[in-house]
């Protein structure tokens, strides 16, 4: 949605619309691409890169910045902007970066910041208190399409990612045989459950993290959770979230044995699409670690569906959480070491793990039933719970210290141990981690979402919105609230870094242009959208690219080709892929260390793209708390002011390169599109039909540069610059 600056003859060429005034977006005017609600603290940042990938795009700011209207071109506010830590580098993104607040701008809208000096601005966002809803909704919709065994139909998918169901043929799902004898006396049906991650698997451990988030962000916030989804389920009366969520519980049963204990594994195959997965299927035995896990996360459950008069379903639940602890008491160390015999990657937990996992499991039953049982163990072990431990609390161990604070709302629960948890998560919050309050009050990252070195691993995207939960736990619990205010603002710096305030200037979701983000990912690493995919590979350059809402892995600084690499991946060719440029993410600051790829061995683009439901879920909990209950009406990216005056539309991805599609909005079916060159030649006409108000443009034909698009309907018209790489 960028506007444009034209020469003169090209204006009288080819512009037959009057806008009050054209800019020139630029990559280092950062802003929630999607943007903020009315109340909200809102702060844009600027960059001059000094290192990194990007050092070359020099940029020295103007003294006056302006926030502006993007309809009227009318100036809603100005002021200077400051410095970041007296105009230092800083390390972890290799800039020199400015901070302009507008916080004090709430009349709804839709918006751009305009740098007086340079004549140029940000991307457009806007201010209305639903911005967050179908960014929310695309989001969780992830999770159905990662359902496993489950057809997405067009009306649910939309043609683009429309798929029969998968893994229903011999000794898969529903003919599932165990990894180490595949007679038939083994075969189960475990059909169900989400896809893990980029593969086809489905890992019990794996789903504590993930139904901890999803389950407390309902508990948390249960009016953000409409009925309306676009998932099978919309319409039945049941919040679609725990609609969701529901169809990984009845996998979770599937996999519980008779006597109580519970499977640990599903895995093998991959293919695109999935339904086109033929491969074998096996499972991993029961075992100890699975049963807990299993047992925590249907008591939590059972809470959150007799919340909503599901008392039936909730029944079930209790029972097989029960069943499971039971079993897990009785057996407590049968283990399963995966080491690659049914899916990639250890799945086993034990020691310290396993340990938060019972006492987890111990408060959710307790919580459930009451039963002192329960109680009796947290009271006896919770001092031996990192959090109280180290007294420390920090965002890798986010379930067992969300298990933690959720016991000190147990009636019941002892007063003594309630103090000394919210004391230890409170203090460590505030004051005794650096990591925490300190890095918010004290400024230390220049992007406002402060993670330590050290914390910057794979996955950094779900340790970013974790550590925004702990923030917003402060607030849930009541625990500081002086800074209340503190915790929320922190909490929302995560929210804006994941939506384009980053040195990448990328929104960290795939596919969200419709939506408003301008510059969001184009491709990560996943069986289905794999690389080289006709129709599903990469935004502009496939036909589909990826669904909207798939959240990558983020930043890893730890970023690697693989070891075979430069001359020992098995031939010629495999090793001709070891000289692939991948600086980025080789060789960058710690924030920089990041690209849109999803090649395979030996580039390992899994390591930074990947994109896994925990992440997801966690992203999905962060951000609940920022949208507003009830019906929103407004769509995301195009406020109604907007959509009364003027053609609203986006184009993406930018920059392009074999195709870009163009979004009409409103209701819109028909179009006509007129293409030009930079000297105002007509290179292209069509009149189209749309999808979906989606149009499709073919730049296959066009050489590099900057061409201009004017799309004409229902009597009006705008053009916007088009670069094609």
């Amino acid at each position: 949605m960028n506007k444009l600056v034209f020469s003169l003859s090209v204006l009288v060429l080819i512009c037959t619309q009057t806008q009050a005034s054209t800019v020139t977006p630029v990559s280092n005017i950062k802003i929630d691409q999607f943007g903020y609600k009315q109340t909200a603290q809102k702060i844009a940042v600027i960059s001059n890169p000094i290192t990194g990938y990007n050092n070359t795009a020099t940029f020295t700011p103007g003294t006056t910045y302006q926030v502006r209207n993007w309809v009227s071109d009318a100036v809603v506010f100005s002021s200077s902007i400051t410095a970041w830590n007296s105009g230092t580098t800083q390390a972890q993104s290799g800039d020199k970066v400015w901070w302009f607040d507008f916080s004090s701008v709430v009349t709804p809208g839709s918006y751009y910041i305009f740098d007086v000096s340079n004549n140029v601005g940000s991307y457009r966002f806007e201010i209305n208190d639903c911005v967050y809803s179908d960014v929310l909704k695309a989001a969780m919709r992830m999770f159905y399409y990662a359902r496993c065994g489950s057809a997405k139909t067009s009306a649910n998918a939309s043609a683009a990612w429309a798929d029969g169901a998968c893994h229903k043929n011999t000794q898969q799902d529903l003919d599932c045989r165990l990894y180490n004898n595949t007679s038939t006396v083994t075969a189960l049906n475990l059909s169900g459950g989400w896809h893990d991650a980029g593969d086809y698997n489905k890992y019990v451990n794996f789903t504590w993290s993930t139904l901890t988030d999803l389950l407390l962000a309902y508990e948390e916030n249960p009016t953000v959770w409409p009925d309306n989804f676009n998932i099978p389920e919309s319409g039945n009366g049941t919040p679609d979230l725990l609609d969701e969520i529901k169809y990984e519980l009845d996998w979770l049963l599937k996999m519980q044995q008779p006597n109580g204990s519970v499977l640990s594994i599903v895995g093998g195959g991959s293919a695109s699409p999935p339904s086109a997965d033929n491969n074998y299927r096996k499972y991993g035995p029961a075992n100890t670690s699975a049963a807990l896990t299993t047992s925590g996360m249907l008591a939590l459950a059972a809470i959150q569906f007799n919340a909503i008069g599901q008392t039936t379903y909730a029944a079930t639940l209790q029972s097989a959480a029960v069943n499971a602890y039971t079993w897990a008491v009785a057996n407590p160390s049968v283990t399963f070491n995966n080491s690659g015999l049914v899916g990639a990657g250890e799945q086993e937990i034990n020691g310290y793990d396993l340990f938060a996992h019972k006492v987890a499991a111990s408060v959710y039953l307790y919580a459930l039933t009451g039963n002192a049982t329960y109680k009796t163990f947290v009271d006896n072990n919770y001092t031996q719970v990192h959090l109280l431990l180290w007294n420390f609390a920090y965002p890798f161990e986010g379930p067992e210290q969300d298990a933690m604070l959720y016991y000190t709302k147990i009636p019941g629960a002892t007063a003594a141990v309630k103090t000394a948890i919210t004391n230890a998560f409170a203090n460590s919050l505030s004051t005794n981690n650096a990591d925490n309050l300190p890095a918010y009050t004290n400024k230390t990252d220049a992007y406002r979402a402060w993670l330590s070195n050290n914390n910057y691993t794979w996955n950094s995207n779900q340790t970013k919105s974790k550590q925004a939960i702990m923030f917003q736990s402060m607030n849930q619990y009541s625990l500081n609230t002086v800074n209340a205010a503190n915790y929320k603002n922190a909490a929302s710096g995560f929210v804006h870094y994941m939506h384009g305030v980053n040195p990448n200037n990328k929104t960290y979701l795939s596919n969200m242009a419709p939506l408003g983000a301008e510059n969001s990912v184009t491709q990560f690493y996943h069986a289905w959208f794999k690389d080289g995919s006709a129709l599903w590979d990469e935004v502009g350059v496939s036909t589909y690219g990826p669904p909207p809402g798939y959240i990558p892995g983020g930043p890893n600084p730890s970023y690697a080709l693989d070891a075979c690499c430069p001359a020992g991946c098995g031939s010629a060719s495999n090793n001709a892929l070891c000289t692939s440029n991948v600086t980025p993410p080789l060789n960058q600051p710690i924030q920089k260390s990041y690209k849109d790829f999803n090649n395979d061995w030996p580039l390992n683009s899994w390591t930074i793209t990947e994109a896994g439901i925990y992440t997801n879920a966690a992203y999905v909990r962060m951000l609940s708390k920022f949208c507003t209950s009830g019906t929103c009406s407004v769509t995301t990216g195009i406020s109604s002011s907007i959509r009364n005056a003027e053609l609203a539309l986006t184009i993406y991805p930018q920059p392009a390169q074999e195709k870009i599609f163009v979004k009409l909005y409103s209701g819109i079916s028909s179009a006509e599109f007129l293409l030009y060159d930079i000297s105002g030649k007509l290179l292209y006409s069509q009149q189209s039909t749309l999808t979906d108000g989606v149009a499709e443009i073919d730049l296959s034909g066009l050489s590099a540069g900057i061409y201009f698009l004017k799309v004409s309907a229902e009597g009006k018209s705008e053009t916007r610059k088009v670069i094609k790489e």
